[in-house]
């Protein structure tokens, strides 16, 4: 018994010291008395709307059009998880940007909530050049494009077939059809990949009959002394004031959770196909040195022509680069945008 008291009373200690080290710089709801704010939607290709923020500089002059950025959030995150501070801070240096939600996340359509359609997040960011090439005040020739986590695949996949975005950047990428086919440094068995395929299809039946709805992945909701470190990086970002945010109309129990029977759309999502074929619009790859997902981009590095960079942010790991500001390499932005758009 003493033995599992002081494990666990070690354990709450190196939860603490963690969370309270990373907060130190953390600034995930970060405002700025330099940019304005506004809530706007649109409507994407399937008459689906969008929700979004949009950043205008106050310095703004009338008449004057100006480059713009859309910034896409984590996977299973919202608008207000990373994408509106990266949109602020690159605001504050005078673009125009835009965050936005994903369809089925946030204050964006569809249903069902938490849906997984990789061809139409991909589309969001289209519908959001759209949106953005329409109004009087931007230069539609210099529009680009930032995925955080997840949606750096989503970005990569629209950029691909929309040559309207000029510039793309991504930050801690995830690719999602990779990392649901095999798992981090393919660790997932054609075995497992397969059970996971035929849960999802026989859940596919309860829920056609109106049962429970099953989710997926996502976050943990508390930790143990068996918490593997993703889970207590994630845990430590979106199930504490960190980075906590429960969407209008969403509960706290289903948040980050993809459902079920969606989720196996991932397996035909190949988003670094092709690739090459975004070439001579530059690419940039923004990684922690110790992020458990830089093995996506330096795959992507590796498949993109050029103009590409892959830039290392060193001592950082994947979630680090949602919200700790010290950081962010938003100098590097800033110029890859200035020198591209």
């Amino acid at each position: 018994m003493k033995r599992v008291l002081f494990l666990t009373t070690v354990l709450l200690m190196a939860i603490s010291t963690s969370m309270s080290f990373a907060q130190t710089d953390a600034d995930n709801f970060y405002k700025s008395n330099a940019v304005n704010v506004e809530k706007v939607s649109f409507l994407n290709q399937y008459k689906m709307r969008v929700g979004g923020n949009l950043f205008l500089p106050k310095d703004m002059k009338a008449g004057e059009k100006y480059p713009a950025i859309i910034v896409g959030h984590p996977m299973g995150a919202v608008k207000e998880q990373s994408a509106n501070l990266y949109a602020t801070k690159l605001a504050e240096r005078g673009f125009v940007t835009l965050s936005l939600d994903l369809s089925f996340w946030g204050e964006s359509e569809g249903e069902p909530r938490n849906a997984v359609l990789p061809d139409v997040y991909s589309e969001d960011f289209s519908a959001a050049v759209d949106f953005l090439g329409t109004r009087p005040f931007i230069n539609r020739e210099r529009i680009g494009v930032i995925g955080i986590c997840g949606s750096g695949s989503f970005a990569i996949s629209a950029a691909k077939i929309d040559p309207r975005l000029k510039a793309v950047a991504t930050i801690s990428m995830y690719d999602m059809g990779a990392a649901n086919r095999n798992g981090l440094k393919n660790a997932l068995t054609l075995e497992q990949r397969k059970q996971i395929i035929a849960e999802a299809a026989e859940q596919r039946y309860v829920e056609f009959l109106d049962g429970e709805v099953k989710y997926t992945s996502g976050t943990v909701h508390e930790l143990t002394e068996n918490s593997s470190p993703i889970e207590r990086e994630f845990y430590e970002y979106y199930r504490t004031p960190r980075g906590e945010v429960t969407p209008e109309g969403a509960t706290p129990l289903t948040t980050t959770h993809p459902t079920l029977t969606s989720n196996v759309k991932f397996m035909n999502f190949y988003p670094f196909n092709d690739m090459e074929t975004i070439s001579p619009r530059p690419m940039l790859f923004v990684a922690g040195e110790n992020a458990h997902s830089r093995e996506f981009s330096e795959d992507a590095y590796k498949r993109a022509a050029e103009p590409k960079e892959l830039y290392i942010v060193p001592g950082a790991g994947h979630v680090d680069l949602y919200d700790r500001t010290s950081l962010i390499p938003f100098d590097k932005l800033d110029s890859f945008f200035k020198e591209n758009l």
